[in-house]
């Protein structure tokens, strides 16, 4: 079960910690790996893993706002690879403002990465799927898409419900073509884009009291249910948002 072998895998955002350990958990199960970034730089780590586990790994610049950037990077990787099976779409920002302070065009910027960027890198991907008749796009989504956070979440929440009404509209759009469409759903998890935020004990203490199981997520708590929706084995899940968050959700 959950084997990938033979499948090609699109992970954006591949140079953060969590699009990091994705794309090397899809890896040890099988799969090729295409990393997207804007910074070839910090790609080539993660491509070097993605090879010692004998997996192809093809590293490409891609800036997801961009739709051009985008479509090339498609390209570069259908010159490459006789098919795009897997799309895992990982970039993303965040700011932490409350909303009487919120420059609106920083407001702006957070909606464009995190909703249009999603978009445009899943009709890109989208369209060659659709002439394959097959496809698993998994977009990254949040709990605070469901769960609004005390404060300084207006653009951040309000981008990842747009990421989850997305993923369900694509999910019926698409399904006549054999394209399963979820999002995976995580609570805070600890890597680099949170580090700094997390460094305050009162703020570490506050975000995981809020959490059932007391903890914040690690990288490694997002890669099964990753694969599981990347697999034959989720062939009958479409459009589900799936909560990884310690319970969070539930209450």
């Amino acid at each position: 079960m959950f084997d990938l072998t033979g499948k090609v895998a699109i992970v954006t955002g591949g140079a953060g910690g969590l699009g990091h350990g994705i794309a090397v958990g899809l890896a040890r199960n099988g799969a090729d790996i295409v990393l997207a970034s804007r910074n070839l730089a910090r790609l080539q780590p993660v491509a070097e893993e993605v090879k010692a586990l004998g997996r192809k790994a093809l590293s490409v610049v891609t800036d997801v706002t961009d739709d051009a950037s985008v479509a090339a990077m498609v390209e570069e990787v259908t010159r490459t690879f006789p098919h795009i099976d897997i799309l895992v779409n990982v970039a993303g920002v965040n700011a932490r403002v409350s909303a009487e302070e919120f420059d609106p065009k920083e407001w702006e910027k957070v909606i464009h990465v995190n909703v249009f960027g999603t978009f445009v890198c899943c009709q890109a991907v989208g369209r060659v799927m659709i002439k394959q008749k097959y496809g698993k796009i998994i977009n990254v989504s949040s709990v605070r898409g469901r769960n609004a956070p005390g404060v300084g979440g207006s653009a951040y929440a309000t981008s990842k419900g747009g990421v989850d009404s997305l993923t369900r509209t694509l999910a019926v759009e698409w399904a006549k073509y054999n394209i399963n469409v979820n999002a995976i759903a995580p609570a805070l998890v600890m890597n680099d884009m949170t580090r700094e935020f997390l460094s305050q004990p009162e703020t570490y203490k506050r975000m995981t009291g809020e959490i059932p199981l007391n903890r914040l997520a690690e990288p490694d708590d997002i890669i099964g249910p990753t694969i599981l929706l990347a697999s034959k084995e989720s062939d009958f899940m479409t459009g589900q948002i799936i909560y990884i968050d310690g319970g969070l959700a539930a209450r």
